[in-house]
């Protein structure tokens, strides 16, 4: 299982958020953006930030880091490595499970991530076999986008997905986000859509989003 930091609520957890962080980061770097969502004392939610495992990533001339999946192109949606995908997914269902385990029913649960990590938060959720609480997907893309017919989970077809991205992003295109965004609503996903004068980051106003669609989400 993978590495994982943990902040537990103030009382018995009732819900559970999965954060995936982006390439060449860790667990640690959305952490302090918990105390910024204003849910509440008594919220009741499990914050689980799982450390991706190392390995070389190509566009880096192959430096190892913490990373979802390998990016063999500066174009991040080709050549896209379908086994480094899968097997972080792979890793995800498992904690989704651990969750479940714990007593937090798997519709309690949201799947979130920026950037490589969104892009696993939106291929896990939507092919995950019981019903999530949502998706959160942040400067990101729906990888694999070809599959997502065969693939996708009949027990989160309409599940609530929020995508928020920087209208000046040159990490990922603004473009790229805007497509799957296009990809995910024709297939019947309801997608909540969030532009921000920003490049390849989050902002106070976007913060202040992620917690209205929580506590909204999540409301006991």
């Amino acid at each position: 299982m993978l590495d994982c930091i943990e902040i537990e609520p103030a009382s018995t957890a009732t819900a559970s958020v999965i954060w995936l962080h982006g390439l060449g980061a860790d667990g640690n770097d959305f952490v302090p953006i918990i105390d910024e969502l204003n849910l509440g004392a008594d919220h009741g939610v499990r914050f689980v930030f799982p450390n991706a495992r190392t390995r070389p990533v190509t566009v880096n001339n192959g430096m190892p880091m913490r990373a979802w999946y390998d990016i063999k192109g500066m174009a991040i949606a080709d050549k896209q490595d379908s086994q480094g995908i899968h097997d972080s997914a792979d890793e995800i269902e498992t904690l989704i499970a651990r969750e479940v385990e714990r007593g937090v029913a798997s519709n309690r649960i949201v799947l979130a991530g920026f950037s490589q990590g969104g892009a696993i938060a939106l291929h896990t959720g939507v092919r995950h076999g019981t019903r999530l609480a949502g998706i959160m997907a942040l400067s990101t893309y729906l990888p694999l986008a070809d599959t997502l017919a065969a693939q996708a989970s009949q027990a989160n077809h309409d599940v609530p997905i929020f995508m928020a991205h920087g209208n000046v992003d040159p990490v990922v295109p603004i473009d790229l986000g805007r497509a799957s965004r296009e990809r995910l609503e024709a297939a019947g996903y309801p997608v909540a859509w969030h532009e921000y004068p920003m490049q390849h980051q989050v902002c106070l106003p976007q913060i202040a989003e992620i917690g209205v669609w929580l506590r909204t989400l999540l409301a006991p």
